[in-house]
């Protein structure tokens, strides 16, 4: 395993980050989701990002019991706040109220008494920004956590919550954005400004929700027991998987990564590697097997050669607008 800071802070992390949305505590029994934890772990996986949507808490649950017993100073522990987590008025967003119940619930369900990281897991419209910021400051002042990260927003938003982070002398040190060869919506605007403050990105979908596996192939159904043929996460990655064209570029990746010694998994998320404002890929996997195929990706360098020919290969189905970044409007 391969390890970067995280931004310009001093905390280090594995570039491979096991994450369990849609895994644990949902699609996945929780042996396996063990014997998933258990697999990042002896890959050299120190880094775990959760949330306390995912799963309506299951999954922050189960990640506690996996980890127990392993030492914590040997851990890096992320987690989030924003999504509903009750039919309350208060039971979401970044009020201030809503972030003081959560982090404690969080940590509860971690079964930990700090996360390092913890996040805004969107911006919230309803809620002014001085007020979340001081929220979180508080947070880390407790102990609770360490720094602070948001995911999913804007170039703007990120320089507005990093000016106030200052002010209050508490560290905004993460961006948590969805990121591929595919979906590369971060590069004009997030990206620049992210650099220039400091913030590295830790990147969700690197595989672009299992598209650049190569295993949706153009013209033919979603394989069984795959994300795009459940109902639910179908919906999900529907941008990509009915995408004919989209498809049959993404099988151009294959002599490539062949040429590589690499899997397209593989490839995927080494790609990603190579921005240098990226500070991690989250991956995540049903089976352990995933995951060690996941982690064959650290310390894979990508020659100049190897990037043309995979902008050659898929450039007119790669998605760039930054406007794409966004968050839920405020409630009518």
């Amino acid at each position: 395993m391969e390890f970067r800071h995280l931004g310009r802070s001093g905390l280090v992390i594995s570039e491979i980050i096991y994450g369990n949305w849609l895994t644990h505590g949902s699609q996945v029994e929780e042996d396996a989701a063990r014997a998933c934890v258990n697999a990042a772990l002896d890959a050299g996986i120190t880094t775990f990002d959760t949330a306390d949507v995912y799963a309506q808490g299951a999954a922050e649950e189960v990640l506690g019991r996996a980890l127990k017993g392993q030492r914590r100073e040997g851990l890096e522990i992320f987690t989030k706040v924003y999504w509903p987590m009750g039919e309350g008025k208060n039971d979401r967003g970044l009020s201030r109220k809503h972030i003081m119940a959560a982090i404690d619930n969080s940590l509860r369900r971690l079964q930990t008494d700090h996360v390092e990281l913890y996040q805004a897991h969107r911006y919230d419209y309803e809620t002014p920004l001085d007020e979340t910021m001081q929220a979180f400051a508080d947070v880390v002042r407790s102990g609770k956590a360490q720094y602070i990260g948001v995911s999913e927003w804007t170039a703007d938003q990120i320089r507005e919550a990093h000016t106030l982070a200052t002010d209050l002398k508490i560290q905004l040190v993460s961006s948590q954005p969805q990121y591929s060869m595919l979906w590369r919506v971060i590069e004009a605007e997030v990206v620049p400004t992210s650099q220039e403050l400091g913030i590295g990105q830790i990147v969700w979908s690197p595989i672009a929700q299992g598209v650049l596996t190569g295993k949706y192939l153009p013209g033919q159904a979603a394989p069984a027991g795959s994300r795009g043929a459940d109902p639910k996460t179908g919906k999900i990655i529907g941008k990509f998987t009915e995408n004919e064209e989209l498809l049959r570029r993404v099988q151009l990746l294959k002599p490539i990564a062949e040429e590589l010694g690499l899997t397209m998994a593989q490839l995927a998320v080494a790609w990603v590697l190579q921005n240098q404002n990226v500070s991690a890929a989250i991956v995540g996997a049903t089976r352990p097997e995933q995951v060690a195929d996941n982690v064959g990706a650290a310390g894979v360098r990508l020659t100049p050669e190897v990037m043309t020919a995979i902008d050659e290969a898929i450039d007119p189905v790669v998605e760039r607008d930054p406007s794409l970044t966004v968050s839920p409007n405020p409630r009518a």
